[in-house]
């Protein structure tokens, strides 16, 4: 959907695990070693939770500045301790040969080579909070360079290397014992305005830019630039260090943020990019007047013009993302993606500056594009069935991450002129190479208004046709995100078909990288067409002789959850299972239940209080608990205490309404999970439970 927030892993993977299908070969790896795939041989040809924890998970990778290496980490995760840890490698791209040159158990985030090439930079929680430290090139003599109160976040080096910028937290809320220093221990919030909590957080602290001399030992003369601001950069709640980068030139750094308060927050997606001079201290709008999201600004390599991603709606979060260059003399702006009917993602110079390239999706693949910026041209780089999830331009070749739903994310390269693709990293190979994966085919499916739909069909690990196998139709959330050639932690489409199940996953309407119409018109239409595209191509691939119309499942998480909640009062006795995680089950509850206000006003078309406003009565008419009901199915539903985007109490409405019917119902409750389950140990768990559920009703 967007992007995971940086430290989910803090301590390294060391795996002893009894009855989980695996054998480690070194038994006295010692808990400050990791345990990487390659150590590790399974028992079973079969994907399980437990496997699918101890695969390897590559993070931020970066060029050297002579972009002859990369730098990147590797995470993996500890089902006994229930955390993770990373790792840094570096890769020569020459010879290919990889090295780990990190091995603590306090982990290395944010790698950055210092702009010389001596050194490498990187964020590490050793000695207590985040701090800056480097480190020469082969991962000798860690140095600590900074000591910032509280930790910081993220860091870039200034190309000259004059300067750090790094981003922290700061109080700019008063708190309660702020305003009554005789109550330390009152635990009572006082709010007077929105948006006070965002996603898994309450807001009592905003991230801010920081600026600061360096001279290779240590950070000196530190300075906010956004002052006492109440705003925060970068966003909440999935932005990283592509939405902050410093000019060429080192004189200036640019930021995005939504410099609102309150409620006027809650309402608007309206960020801008901002520039803050070093020499004056002074702020300018780059994007004034531009009314959606603009965010992730990268300046060409002579700094004479400025590429972002721009959504030109406000309030809209899953507008069509736009490639704009700014010319910075005349500021003249120009939208390079206005016949470009797809969105694009992390924009990347050429070194001589007379192209982009990015990633974007067509037909639930993503590839690489370039944009030739003297024609206007954009060139679809590469193909096949995968999802490229970033490019980083090289000299000869471009680097590019890779995953897709047999594999999980790679390191590759690509030529430019073949399409020619080469995976540099395997990291997972030693696992992948013992398991037996289900073959993936896509199918274009008639919808009900006669349109054309892809679905995914994922089979079980030596599928036989001659035998007929339940189904499960995967609901993707978002609403507006695509069901591409993603690899998953949890909706993990080779798990599901590792036990026996055929999956069916349609990318209905309202999905990405079929056109903006295709995209948008789920807006305002919650409960209509994408409900009938759903069982279009459940009735489809029922049809066929491998697959048991009696045995068929619905599954899926927030936007999906909600899909499986309506389903379950309106699907006619097709299904015999639902799992909801997640979900949205009362409308007029989530609309003032929710904390990002623009979401529900733009897809529900208001607050239901609006009589007049035919959207919004169609909207709340379609609530999943206005058809309870009907409910006459098993159902699980699972959610998160700290999931402030979707409360748990939707999912405890939902339980407790098929409860009082008589409905066998299953209720997973995570006090320390957000909208997602991010720790091992509760990853697996779902896991169980999940087919333990499906097991029970459809086996």
């Amino acid at each position: 959907m967007k992007k995971i927030p940086l430290y989910l892993a803090l301590i390294t993977f060391s795996l002893v695990l009894s009855g989980c299908d695996m054998q480690i070969d070194n038994e006295k790896k010692t808990m400050s070693e990791t345990i990487e795939a390659k150590d590790i041989k399974l028992d079973s040809d079969r994907l399980t939770a437990e496997v699918l924890w101890s695969m390897g998970r590559i993070g931020e990778t970066v060029l050297s500045p002579d972009k002859t290496k990369i730098l990147f980490g590797i995470s993996y995760y500890s089902i006994e301790l229930n955390k993770g840890n990373t790792d840094l490698y570096i890769m020569d791209l020459s010879t290919g040969n990889q090295k780990k040159i990190t091995h603590t158990t306090f982990g290395e985030y944010n790698p950055r080579w210092r702009p010389d090439g001596k050194k490498i930079g990187f964020l590490s929680a050793e000695g207590g909070s985040m701090q800056l430290w480097e480190m020469n090139t082969d991962g000798t003599g860690r140095n600590k360079i900074s000591d910032i109160a509280g930790g910081i976040n993220s860091f870039e080096y200034a190309p000259d290397q004059s300067a750090i910028l790094f981003t922290a937290e700061v109080k700019l809320k008063r708190t309660t014992s702020d305003i009554y220093p005789d109550l330390p221990l009152a635990s009572g919030r006082i709010n007077t305005d929105l948006m006070y909590r965002h996603w898994d957080k309450w807001v009592d602290t905003y991230s801010h830019v920081f600026v600061a001399d360096y001279n290779g030992l240590s950070l000196k003369n530190v300075n906010d630039i956004m002052k006492d601001e109440p705003w925060e950069t970068p966003l909440r709640p999935f932005g990283g260090m592509e939405q902050i980068s410093w000019a060429p030139d080192s004189k200036s750094i640019i930021y995005s943020s939504r410099k609102k308060e309150g409620k006027a927050y809650a309402l608007s997606t309206n960020a801008d990019i901002y520039q803050y001079f070093l020499e004056s201290g002074t702020t300018k709008n780059l994007t004034e007047g531009m009314m959606g999201y603009d965010l992730a600004g990268v300046f060409s390599p002579d700094g004479s013009k400025l590429a972002w991603e721009s959504m030109e709606r406000d309030g809209y979060e899953a507008d069509k993302i736009r490639l704009m260059v700014k010319d910075m003399s005349t500021g003249e702006v120009t939208d390079y993606s206005r016949d470009f009917d797809q969105n694009v993602h992390g924009l990347a110079w050429s070194e001589a500056g007379d192209k982009l390239y990015f990633t974007s999706n067509y037909h639930a693949l993503d590839q690489i594009y370039s944009l030739q910026l003297a024609s206007g041209e954009i060139k679809k780089l590469t193909s096949g069935v995968h999802s490229y999830t970033a490019v980083y331009p090289a000299t000869e070749k471009l680097i590019a991450s890779r995953m897709s739903m047999s594999m999980p994310v790679e390191l590759y390269s690509v030529d430019e002129a073949t399409g020619m693709q080469e995976q540099l990293s395997f990291v997972n190979k030693p696992l992948l190479d013992q398991l037996n994966l289900g073959s993936v085919e896509d199918r274009w499916i008639q919808t009900t208004d006669g349109k054309e739909m892809l679905t995914w069909v994922i089979y079980p690990p030596d599928f036989d046709p001659n035998k007929e196998y339940p189904a499960l139709l995967y609901c993707q959330g978002g609403p507006q995100s695509t069901v591409s050639q993603f690899w998953s932690y949890r909706w993990n489409f080779q798990m599901m078909a590792a036990n026996d199940y055929i999956i069916v996953a349609p990318n209905r309407r309202g999905l990405p990288g079929f056109g903006k119409e295709w995209n948008e018109q789920i807006s305002g239409d919650y409960g209509g067409q994408n409900m009938r595209d759903y069982l279009s191509a459940i009735d489809a691939l029922s049809q066929e002789p491998f697959i048991d119309k009696d045995r068929l499942g619905a599954v899926g998480a927030s936007y999906g959850g909600f899909s499986v909640f309506w389903l379950a009062g309106n699907h006619e006795g097709r299904f015999k299972a639902f799992i909801a995680h997640d979900g949205m089950f009362n409308l007029e509850a989530q609309y003032l239940e929710t904390e990002e206000m623009w979401f529900v006003n733009w897809d529900l078309g208001g607050p239901y209080w609006e009589k007049d406003n035919p959207v919004v009565q169609w909207s709340y008419a379609n609530s999943p608990h206005r058809f309870v009901g009907k409910w006459d199915t098993p159902i699980m539903v699972v959610h998160g205490e700290l999931d402030y985007r979707i409360v748990a109490s939707q999912g405890m409405q939902a339980f407790n309404a098929a409860v009082l019917q008589d409905i066998p119902a299953e209720y997973l409750y995570f006090p320390d999970e957000n909208h997602w389950v991010l720790k091992p140990q509760n990853g697996i768990l779902w896991q169980r439970r999940f087919f333990n559920w499906l097991d029970q009703w459809l086996k």
